[in-house]
C-alpha cells in the first residue's frame, strides 16, 4: 500500500482486530484507484436510545488528485451494523464502487476527447 491510512476510533475502545481490517480493506482499494493519496476513517459506536443496543457508524475520506470520496454509513439505515466486521466491509465496498465510477467517467472522458 502506497498511502497512509489513518484510523481513529469514538466511543468505544480501539480494536486490533478491526484496525487490521481496515488496514487490509484499504490495501484493496489500490486496485481501483491507483493514486489514492491518503486514507482516513473513524470508526464510532453510537447508542441509541432503542431496544437495538450498539450500532456501528463508519466515516471513510478517500483523498484523490482532483477531488475526494466520502463514504459515511449511517447505522440507522442498516440495522446489521450491529456488527463493527460488516459496518467496516460494507462501507469499503461503497468507497471500491465510486472508485470504479470515478474511474469509468474519467475512461469516457478521455475517449471523448480523444475522437475530437
Amino acid at each position: 500500500m502506497s498511502f497512509p491510512v489513518q484510523l481513529a476510533f469514538r466511543n468505544m475502545e480501539s480494536s486490533a482486530a478491526a484496525e487490521t481490517l481496515v488496514r487490509e480493506r484499504a490495501a484493496e482499494l489500490v486496485h481501483f484507484g491507483h493514486r489514492i493519496s491518503a486514507c482516513r476513517a473513524v470508526l464510532d459506536c453510537v447508542h441509541p436510545q432503542n431496544h437495538l443496543g450498539r450500532l456501528y457508524r463508519v466515516h471513510l475520506d478517500l483523498t484523490l488528485p482532483g477531488g475526494s470520496i466520502v463514504v459515511n454509513r449511517d447505522p440507522a439505515r442498516n440495522h446489521m451494523h450491529d456488527d463493527l466486521q460488516l459496518a467496516i466491509r460494507d462501507a469499503f465496498d461503497i468507497a471500491r464502487r465510486q472508485l470504479h465510477d470515478r474511474a469509468r467517467r474519467k475512461d469516457v472522458t478521455e475517449k471523448r476527447s480523444q475522437a475530437e
